[in-house]
């Protein structure tokens, strides 16, 4: 059986690539077990400073694998209880990716459906191909996209989500980009390129202070206003007294490269 993840390296940048086209790479419970463990893993290796999650096929995902869970309807629960473990699996995972310390970046090639465009929602940054799709079809089989509802809310307007979410309608690159789902659109043929080329950007940061900006970034979304620059000065201030924070000062001052240390 081929890898449900292919994990690639270059210098900073850990690519890894779902790899089940003929599911349509689903978010089936080993393809999120398999997912979850790069990431854990990626997280604890001091070499890796960006993740890139890309997928090969037509779809990026097709969201939740759902003969798996029709499957499952034979159990004497009806399914309950395995209903209840795998949208609980699926949190931790898309929840992993936020509070992840290294940036993750969504490279998506094709159709983000469901689950796959919660996914993409999740990851910190997303490039998409001109050819790429997003939807939340679930209305449309009769399962509202609630899990997948959290994540793209707290990316795009209210009532943008919300028409994504009731009428199951596929939008285009182009529209979740205007939407904010999206950081970029290119072309397919410079995909790639263009996500390698920002992930060599932001690894080429130091990889303390990156950290330190991402979870301070998604803790103040949640804070009032004034709480919210309560937090972050304190932030700021632990940050400015970082090996790194100063090396930087330092060197802009010097006007030289800085040469970090990536240590607190």
């Amino acid at each position: 059986m081929s890898e449900l993840v292919i994990s690639t390296q270059e210098g900073g940048v850990l690519r890894l690539t779902l790899n089940d086209a003929g599911t349509r790479n689903s978010l089936s419970e080993a393809m999120m077990a398999a997912l979850g463990s790069a990431l854990d893993a990626a997280a604890a290796d001091p070499s890796v400073r960006v993740i890139v999650l890309a997928a090969l096929g037509p779809a990026f995902s097709s969201g939740h694998n759902l003969k798996e869970i029709t499957a499952r309807r034979a159990d004497p629960d009806k399914g309950a209880s395995y209903f209840a473990a795998l949208f609980d699996s699926c949190a931790r995972l898309m929840m992993s990716i936020v509070k992840h310390p290294k940036p993750v970046i969504a490279e998506v090639q094709g159709l983000a459906s469901a689950a796959g465009c919660q996914l993409v929602a999740s990851c910190d940054l997303a490039v998409a191909a001109d050819t790429a799709r997003f939807c939340t079809p679930g209305v449309n089989i009769g399962l509202f996209c609630s899990t997948p509802m959290v994540a793209l809310a707290r990316n795009v307007a209210p009532k943008h989500a919300m028409e994504m979410l009731l009428t199951g309608d596929i939008i285009d690159a182009q529209e979740a980009f205007r939407m904010g789902l999206v950081n970029r659109v290119v072309p397919a043929n410079a995909l790639s390129e263009t996500v390698s080329e920002l992930a060599a950007k932001i690894a080429s940061k130091s990889r303390a202070t990156v950290r330190i900006g991402k979870q301070a970034f998604y803790r103040q979304l949640d804070l009032p206003l004034e709480e919210a620059y309560a937090f972050t000065a304190r932030v700021m201030t632990e940050n400015l007294l970082q090996r790194d924070a100063e090396e930087g000062i330092a060197a802009f001052i010097g006007k030289r490269p800085p040469q970090w240390t990536d240590e607190p």
